[in-house]
């Protein structure tokens, strides 16, 4: 399985993480990693970190990808000027050009899965790049129209109804009509990407207590529950509005396959609060499996070799199962007959 790895902005930690990642040869035994970087700046990197052993290689295409090493594909930048640490819109063009190189190879079949670094935002629209994050760009690219941002760390999996918008306007972006089609992906991921056998799904409320009876707020009773009981019409077991406060210190969120929060620090938040190092951001809902470490730039520790790779590991990992999952479905679809072995859950512990 051939991996693509985005090199994130090259100012902060992604591509210290991946080398990290990579300097136990054990990852190299069932993947091939495909890293888009220039040389001068995995050199670097490996002087932060003092590896001298890393098994690397720059290659020309993916196509030319060898097992049992990291594969460097070199993007046409010249003389850029690595300031780790810093924000700067020449980190944004060139974290812009190796996220176009790699998707444009993944849609040509030259890698199969994708695995990105995290990219300063301000940076990168100052390079030209016009969506508010990965998420919303992959959706573009793949003429995807319903997308889910999901974070998955083992059996948590918390989607959110809206992504990257402001909190005034999320009330006034939440429909029954959109909650239900983000429950109907959420339960088509966590079947197919996931495995999950009649998914659970539990749904939050907007406001403070889920309302509290239309005390603090009536979307809960105008929005919200008609999606609920629609989306069971159809077919997904989806239960709630529950109160997000009291859902997540009660620990109720382990009786569920998956958790739809309605805005993106409802879910994030209590999030990377019981999985922060080692959760993953997944793209549901596109025709190519991408994921993404939980973490940001780390502008505040890059370059002094302290980064934990944990997260980005655990996205490689998860990208992987992901991949054979879809495939295990396709071939159990065309063969009702196939006996499936047993399925080995998602862990982030495998080293």
């Amino acid at each position: 399985m051939r991996i693509g790895l985005t090199s994130g902005d090259p100012n902060g930690i992604g591509i210290e993480t991946i080398l990290s990642v990579f300097s136990d040869d054990r990852m190299l035994e069932e993947i091939t990693p495909v890293l888009y970087a220039t040389k001068e700046v995995v050199v670097k990197n490996l002087d932060v970190l003092n590896l001298k052993n890393l098994n690397w290689v720059e290659i020309d295409s993916a196509e030319d990808a060898l097992p049992g090493r990291l594969n460097i594909v070199g993007l046409d930048i010249e003389d850029f000027n690595m300031k780790l640490g810093e924000k700067t819109t020449e980190a944004g063009s060139y974290s812009f050009t190796s996220l176009e190189k790699s998707v444009n190879d993944l849609a040509s079949n030259k890698i199969d899965i994708l695995v990105t670094a995290p990219i300063n935002k301000d940076s990168i629209r100052e390079a030209g790049f016009k969506f508010p994050g990965h998420t919303e760009y992959l959706a573009h690219i793949a003429n995807s129209d319903d997308v889910l941002m999901f974070l998955v760390a083992d059996n948590l999996r918390i989607g959110v109804a809206t992504g990257h918008i402001a909190i005034k306007d999320v009330a006034s972006s939440l429909t029954s009509l959109a909650i239900q089609k983000k429950l109907a992906l959420m339960s088509e991921s966590l079947t197919l990407d996931f495995g999950c056998s009649s998914p659970k799904i539990a749904v939050l409320g907007l406001n403070p207590h889920a309302g509290d009876n239309g005390l603090m707020g009536d979307e809960e009773k105008t929005i919200i529950s008609p999606a609920i009981r629609e989306a069971k019409a159809s077919g997904v077991n989806a239960y709630g509005p529950y109160a997000a406060d009291g859902f997540f210190g009660s620990g109720a969120y382990k009786d569920f396959d998956g958790v739809l929060a309605m805005y993106h620090d409802q879910g994030l938040a209590p999030f990377k609060a019981l999985s922060f190092g080692r959760g993953v951001n997944f793209t549901a809902g596109l025709p190519i499996v991408r994921t993404s470490p939980d973490h940001g730039t780390g502008f505040d520790i890059a370059g002094k070799g302290i980064a934990m790779a944990d997260s980005m590991r655990a996205a490689i990992y998860l990208a992987q199962d992901i991949r054979k999952n879809r495939i295990e479905h396709r071939e159990t679809a065309a063969n009702p007959l196939k006996v499936s072995p047993p399925k080995l859950e998602y862990r982030d512990n495998r080293r």
